[in-house]
């Protein structure tokens, strides 16, 4: 038996579990929130120093946890930039994920390229906010003194493995987290640095590409840290999603990601071609509206996410031919950013607390399957959805879901997949190592107990209520979806 630790550091804390490497039973966990005070006003945070997060790693990580631990993987929050100067020292705060201020100037870069499709080509995805990229090319908008000074750029997990490392002149990444960079292409398995440049305006080092059980290297205290990958790419690792497994993420905003045998290059910048955390692709398709419609509606309606279900489930199938477009912050998929929800189909017999409530969940979930069609339509087999998210445990979610989706709805026990997946991938580059797996075969952990959900006869049930919604989608929106 060995001892592997999975590592995480999202956007407001650190998580570790400590986990056996042949069953992946959890030994011991440790947590620590980021030593950070909240942003001022109440509004998103845009930057934290990364030093916050070796603090708090220090922090989730002390009694002991990590005692007998043989090897760590490290995950973190996705597209975060840490811009270094020459000697390894960050020029200005790490710009984070959710920073909104980088989109002013996506449109810009995206012309500088040629447009959409010639994005897609190159890298897989069309630039956003969130993409280190853009982070570059605002930099050099914004900031010129600290983008002169910039010579390296990392991600979250990047930078935790190199510090953890003791700061070697080697670098490294993996493919999960630089095919969301915008300067690496999942296609090809290679760096487009001509692209770093020209949103930073000068070249920029990039760390290396390391596969998914391969080794970045061993602290000074001898263990071992994997490869290591982004959130997402994490999380399905330790959900052990395979070809066919889609998953779903109900967030505020949501989204659909596939496990897939190839990249997909999508000319319209919906599908963003990740890389996964094993070998293969993960295509992902986002929408801005998710629970933050469930959420609306239950204080309309002056009650709680409990009740809304509930209420839902007191009305029936098309919700007395209620039809909510959920579109309550604009929409990504499709493309309708300057957009607003719809609320059609109302009748003095239909203006009743279960149908609003009804209406609520089928467009949220009608939303989500637009998403799921748009990777059907390129060929990308979906045989099982994994649902993960409070929200997912609603019973009303439950029971609409599967018909709507068309697919058996998987609804795993609450758990830190991300964690788990960054111990997983650990214990793979450990058993390697020692020559107990291959690097083609990662640890068989066993499958996370799980809520199963069928659409057994309510598939026609599900179709109409698809077919309703699509009816006033299409009526309000012409052209937003092919036929």
């Amino acid at each position: 038996m060995g001892i592997a630790a999975g590592l995480d550091s999202s956007s407001e804390y650190t998580r570790i579990v400590v986990c056996d490497t042949d069953t992946g039973a959890v030994i011991r966990q440790g947590y620590a929130p980021h030593p950070v005070p909240p942003p001022e006003g109440g509004g998103r945070r845009t930057e934290i120093d990364p030093q916050a997060w070796l603090l708090s790693l220090g922090e989730a990580a002390g009694g002991g946890l990590l005692e007998g631990v043989q090897a760590i993987g490290v995950s973190a929050q996705q597209h975060a930039a840490v811009f270094l100067d020459r000697v390894g020292n960050a020029v200005r705060p790490a710009l984070v994920g959710n920073d909104p201020r980088a989109q002013t100037v996506a449109a810009d870069l995206v012309d500088g390229l040629g447009g959409k499709a010639a994005w897609a080509q190159a890298v897989g995805l069309v630039p956003q906010s969130g993409n280190p990229v853009t982070k570059l090319r605002w930099l050099a908008r914004n900031e010129p003194d600290a983008a002169a000074r910039t010579a390296a750029v990392l991600q979250p997990h990047d930078w935790l493995t190199w510090q953890l490392l003791g700061r070697p002149a080697r670098r490294t990444t993996d493919r999960g987290d630089a095919s969301g960079t915008g300067y690496w292409s999942a296609a090809t398995g290679g760096w487009r640095p001509d692209l770093a440049e020209l949103a930073l305006g000068h070249q920029v080092a990039l760390p290396e590409v390391l596969g998914p059980a391969d080794v970045a290297g061993h602290t000074p205290e001898g263990l071992l840290i994997s490869s290591g990958t982004g959130e997402t790419m994490a999380a399905a690792f330790g959900l052990g999603i395979g070809l066919g497994d889609a998953v779903v993420s109900l967030g505020a905003s949501g989204s659909v990601s596939v496990v897939h045998h190839e990249p997909l290059a999508d000319a319209s910048g919906t599908i963003t071609s990740y890389a996964d955390a094993t070998g293969m692709h993960l295509p992902v398709v986002r929408t801005l509206n998710a629970v933050r419609v469930l959420r609306g509606t239950a204080e309309l309606l002056g009650c709680d996410l409990e009740r809304l279900s509930a209420l839902a489930l007191q009305s029936s199938p098309g919700a007395y031919g209620m039809v909510l477009l959920p579109y309550l912050e604009g929409e990504r998929t499709p493309d309708l950013p300057h957009t607003a929800g719809t609320l059609a189909g109302l009748r003095r017999e239909s203006m009743k607390p279960e149908h609003l409530a009804r209406a609520a969940f089928e467009g949220m979930l009608c939303g989500l399957a637009d998403a799921l069609d748009v990777l059907r339509r390129r060929g990308v087999a979906v045989h099982r959805i994994f649902l993960l998210g409070q929200a997912a445990e609603l019973p009303a979610v439950q029971a609409l879901a599967p018909a709507v989706f068309g697919a058996q709805v998987v609804v795993p026990q609450a758990a830190d997949y991300t964690t788990l997946g960054a111990a997983r991938q650990a214990a793979w580059a450990l058993g390697v190592a020692h020559g107990h797996h291959t690097p083609a075969t990662p640890p068989q952990w066993p499958a996370p107990a799980a809520t199963l959900c069928d659409p057994g006869d309510d598939l026609p049930v599900g179709q109409a209520v698809r077919q309703q919604y699509a009816a006033v989608r299409d009526e309000t929106h012409p052209g937003a979806f092919p036929a």
